[in-house]
């Protein structure tokens, strides 16, 4: 009897936990590594790719960013060129994106969205989801931390610094 008890908690343990470890996606984009390690040797194994920015993905990141600013995409007359970047980390399955709109002239409220935190952007999204967006035109500058995480790997395939939130001389 004792044993049967005992055997039924490990049984409905185990289907507690196993139940804490589902759910949805994570909000957050996923740790990468760029780097892994036999035994006696260091192998380094690139998992990012710098991407082309095709239309399909230059019309994606501006409704995206549209939309993070509340504005339609018609208030935009597109991507801010030389300031584009887009990456796919292999390891985490993840894109990730970086660009500046160009408000246009007619609309007030999308030039204003564009200045300090909003004249720059950040983008991650997981292989078939939706983008995923975050202010950043004053990271990295003084003390202001960056609004996210840019894994190693994407920062290097994009020749950005280190420890930069954007691209330089933004």
């Amino acid at each position: 009897m004792t044993r049967g008890l005992v055997a039924a908690g490990c049984i409905v343990s185990g289907l507690v936990f196993a139940a804490c470890g589902s759910g949805s996606p994570s909000s957050t984009p996923p740790a990468s590594s760029t780097t892994t390690s036999t035994t006696s040797t260091t192998v380094v194994a690139e998992t990012v790719q710098n991407l082309v920015v095709t239309a399909a993905v230059r019309q994606s990141l501006l409704a995206a960013g549209a939309a993070h600013q509340q504005l339609a995409v018609s208030d935009y007359t597109g991507l801010a060129a030389g300031e584009t970047y887009y990456a796919y980390d292999a390891a985490t399955v993840t894109y990730w994106a970086g660009a500046a709109l160009d408000p246009s002239p007619t609309s007030l409220q999308a030039q204003v969205s564009n200045q300090d935190d909003g004249s720059y952007l950040l983008f991650w999204k997981p292989a078939g989801g939706s983008w995923r967006v975050y202010d950043d035109g004053l990271g990295g500058i003084g003390t202001t931390p960056c609004p996210i995480a840019i894994p190693a790997g994407v920062r290097a395939a994009w020749q950005w610094s280190a420890d930069a939130c954007r691209p330089p001389g933004i």
